[in-house]
């Protein structure tokens, strides 16, 4: 992990384009809302079928002395033997639900013309899902594209894991920048990352544009949906949707100002977004579009979909 420490942006007048480990905490109210307690105990199915766990799990936890209401089923015949005493084996549910979410705050992603940069938008809706799985007892986990080096965190459960990750956000975010430097480092050593950082079944979330990915990314991507459940979050500009044609005046990190004209094309030179959602599906890998203008209140539902299938 990146030890740096980041600029203090959490005092800047931009929300759109500075992220804070305090507001990304506070989206906590968003992934939670309209969610009770009977269903937090749902888990996502093949098929997009939701349905409750039923039963205790199968993977022996500890054994413990008898105690009133135990079940008999549940008596641990050895150590009952061996103490005189009677003893239970309990259980824990087996499906240990690890994700990784992997932030793109490469240059490509500081980019936005309504509402907030792509790479804050991205950030806004990774926490919105890491918020629902903490909340469901998963553990959460961070790779972000940063400055010159990722920023890491590992999966945990529980408030003190999204305080890790959305402070290390905020933190990357700010160290990207900062960085000096136009051209998108590939994304294939976050894969690899990401991987290591998963078991086999594990859930890898991806928040991105996937603006020059790497030459090799495709092929990665592919062999890890193999080994991981990998979803994306494909980020999406209105400007990029329907870029109508004429001058429009841009801002970049440093203060520079100018002024980019655009024409009218005649026909798309790459696929749409909703054409490379398509393809990845064909391979096993789902994902949903996030509208950057949208903000988090339109999020929050989207994540909980997510969420259901993981």
């Amino acid at each position: 992990m990146a030890s740096t420490a980041a600029p203090d942006h959490a005092n800047d007048t931009h929300p759109g384009i500075h992220l804070s480990g305090e507001v990304l905490m506070g989206l906590r109210h968003l992934a939670r809302r309209g969610v009770s307690p009977a269903t937090r105990t749902l888990a996502g199915l093949p098929g997009g079928i939701v349905t409750r766990r039923r039963g205790r799990g199968s993977e022996p936890d500890d054994v413990r002395l008898w105690s009133e209401g135990d079940d008999r089923r549940h008596i641990d015949r050895n150590a009952t033997a061996r103490t005189g005493i009677l003893h239970v084996r309990t259980h824990h549910d087996e499906r240990d639900r690890a994700v990784v979410l992997l932030a793109d705050f490469r240059p490509s992603m500081l980019f936005g013309t309504r509402r907030a940069l792509r790479s804050v938008a991205a950030a806004e809706a990774l926490v919105l899902l890491g918020w629902r799985i903490v909340g469901d007892g998963g553990r959460v986990g961070l790779v972000a594209a940063s400055g010159t080096e990722p920023v890491v965190v590992r999966p945990a459960g529980g408030e003190r894991a999204m305080t890790a990750v959305t402070g290390a956000m905020a933190q990357a975010h700010a160290a990207a920048l900062d960085l000096t430097g136009n051209g998108d480092p590939p994304l294939t050593p976050l894969l690899t990352l990401a991987q290591g950082l998963l078991p086999s079944g594990g859930h890898l979330v991806i928040g991105s544009a996937l603006d020059a990915p790497g030459e090799d990314f495709d092929r990665l991507l592919t062999v890890l949906a193999e080994r991981l459940s990998i979803r994306l979050i494909l980020v999406s500009d209105a400007f990029e949707r329907r870029r109508p044609p004429g001058f429009y005046p841009f801002a970049t990190p440093d203060g520079r100002r100018g002024t980019v004209q655009a024409a009218r094309s005649a026909k798309p030179t790459e696929p749409g977004i909703d054409e490379r959602l398509a393809d990845y599906a064909r391979r096993g890998i789902e994902g949903l579009r996030l509208d950057v203008e949208a903000g988090p209140e339109s999020y929050a539902p989207l994540m909980e979909r997510l969420d259901a299938v993981l």
